[in-house]
């Protein structure tokens, strides 16, 4: 099918997956509303990436990673819900080095019969140092999974590499945005603050 060449189909697999489901008879109105808005999104992000001219906002101090806040975004692009597991990691103050102190995921201990996902989606809002990215990864490499896509608001420079060598074959990391340098306490500057903090509103807890 031959077409004008400022006419641009999607490819976008989620948005092939979502028009599939409008397309069908069975699907019920309330469906129907969050499968348009779904795909306009997609559309959107797609036209817009291409229409118009990125610039440069501002880069004063922000004031001082929550995934949490990533997650439903993530889960209404996807064509089908997908099971949503947390790991809890943070940065000790002194090394800077990632601490566990939780996760759910499945059979997390390796055991006969257990079976990881696949892909893993990994939504981190900041990487800095890339430590807790880092150990994020390998915790889903010891897993099992056979390919990890990391989301990530803003990221810094050195941290995103650090990242993005654990396991180069099998991750890909899509950010934002990537600031070139960190504060001695490993923050990104001119960065975004704590997402945690600026999410739930625990500044200064």
């Amino acid at each position: 099918m031959s077409l004008p060449s400022n006419v641009h189909v999607s490819r976008h697999p989620c948005l092939m997956a979502k028009l599939s489901r409008l397309r069908s008879k069975g699907t019920q109105s309330r469906e129907v509303k969050s499968l348009v808005d779904d795909i306009s999104t997609i559309l959107g992000c797609e036209a817009l990436a291409t229409a118009l001219t990125p610039v440069d906002g501002p880069k004063d101090e922000t004031p001082i990673g929550s995934g949490l806040g990533m997650v439903e975004a993530i889960q209404n692009l996807l064509p089908e819900p997908v099971p949503v597991h947390h790991l809890g990691l943070y940065r000790e103050p002194t090394t800077l080095e990632p601490v566990e102190y939780y996760n759910n995921l499945p059979h997390h201990v390796s055991s006969p019969g257990a079976h990881a996902s696949s892909l893993a989606i990994v939504v981190d809002p900041v990487i800095a140092t890339g430590g807790t990215c880092a150990a994020a990864i390998q915790t889903l490499k010891e897993w099992g999974v056979k390919k990890i896509v990391v989301l990530s608001v803003i990221a810094a420079a050195e941290g995103v590499k650090r990242a993005a060598e654990e396991w180069p074959g099998a991750v890909d990391i899509w950010v934002a945005g990537v600031d070139a340098e960190l504060t001695p306490n490993g923050m990104l500057k001119p960065g975004v603050g704590d997402v945690g903090d600026r999410l739930f509103l625990t500044i200064g807890k």
